[in-house]
This record gives structure tokens, C-alpha cells and sequence, in this order.
């Protein structure tokens, strides 16, 4: 039981990163940040 915790636990923390990187890239290619805002606010990922 453990085991599978601490795979799911490591399986959210790696989608988060992901994430996190998703959205740098997004800002690096020049989307300007209002519109990263409003696709954050539509999408539902508060």
C-alpha cells in the first residue's frame, strides 16, 4: 500500500513539474502574460 502511495504521490509531483515547465515555455515563446492568465482562468486550474 505504501509503495503505491508513494508512486502516485511521485506521478502528481511529475505532472505538476510538468505543468510548471508547460507554462514557462508558453511565457518564453512570447505569450504575453494577460493571455496565459485568461487560458489559466478558462481552463479551470486554479
Amino acid at each position: 500500500m505504501k509503495t503505491q502511495l508513494e508512486s502516485l504521490t511521485k506521478e502528481i509531483q511529475t505532472r505538476y513539474n510538468q505543468g510548471k515547465i508547460g507554462w514557462a515555455l508558453l511565457w518564453l515563446l512570447g505569450v504575453p502574460l494577460p493571455v496565459l492568465l485568461i487560458i489559466y482562468i478558462l481552463t479551470g486550474h486554479h
